[in-house]
């Protein structure tokens, strides 16, 4: 008998371990589920209560827009933790932009944000920038203005930081693409990034230190758009 009773009670201890640790997975789905939704709902209720008519104010609510139908889509089809958390990421992206067309249009920002996972160690621009490339002129700086619209909240084009700012044109877009889209774009970033400009091109220890790979991992590589916003100081003032 008493073998028997030693095989049920590790019958009983075995089946309460997994129902534990189903219950550990469920309560954990559910709070990143909710955590997703709460951003989303916030970036959908500041696009309600924002306008303007400015170039640099349409433009960054058009991509929080897009951003937010995007985090729609994926928390629909959502069933996993990490999938939660790629659209917990493109709705705190979407509010990197309604940010961006807060302070274009001169008022209070809003509470600080997560720091987006694609943007870590991007940094941000904080002096203008102007380049010619293959006879066209690009513009960057850390403010929005009539030449620069264009609004890029940090993040890695092909391994390379770019930092978050304001741009003349949403260069990264065609670079993401193939061909030549992808050359032109990585020689507008060496122009706009080049050494000749007192620094590197973006916060070169804080980029030391952070491993695209984990980003990919867990959100992907290819959406270049994270870049959602923190970084950091990109180059402490020169640039």
């Amino acid at each position: 008998m008493e073998p028997l009773l030693v095989v049920l009670l590790m019958v009983v201890l075995v089946a309460g371990l997994v129902w534990w640790q189903r219950q550990r997975a469920a309560r954990e789905l559910a709070d990143v589920q909710a955590d997703a939704r709460r951003w989303y709902e916030r970036l959908g209720g500041q696009l309600m209560n924002l306008g303007g008519d400015d170039p640099a104010v349409r433009q960054a609510l058009a991509d929080a827009a897009e951003r937010y139908h995007a985090a729609g889509s994926q928390l629909q089809q959502a069933k996993s933790i990490t999938q939660y958390r790629l659209a917990r990421e493109t709705a705190v992206e979407g509010l990197t932009y309604i940010r961006a067309a807060r302070l274009a249009l001169g008022i209070e920002p809003g509470p600080d944000l997560p720091p987006l996972a694609a943007a870590s160690g991007a940094g941000a621009l904080t002096v203008p920038r102007q380049v010619d490339v293959q006879g066209q002129t690009f513009k960057a700086g850390p403010q929005p203005g009539r030449d620069t619209p264009y609004y890029y909240p940090g993040g890695r084009m092909r391994g390379r930081p770019v930092p978050a700012g304001w741009y003349s044109t949403p260069w990264w877009k065609t670079a993401l693409g193939a061909g030549a889209g992808v050359i032109g774009g990585m020689l507008i970033a060496d122009a706009l990034f080049s050494p000749s400009f007192g620094d590197p091109g973006y916060d070169a220890a804080a980029a030391a230190g952070a491993d695209p790979g984990d980003v990919s991992a867990d959100f992907g590589d290819g959406d270049f758009g994270g870049g959602d916003f923190g970084g950091g100081d990109f180059g402490g003032g020169d640039f």
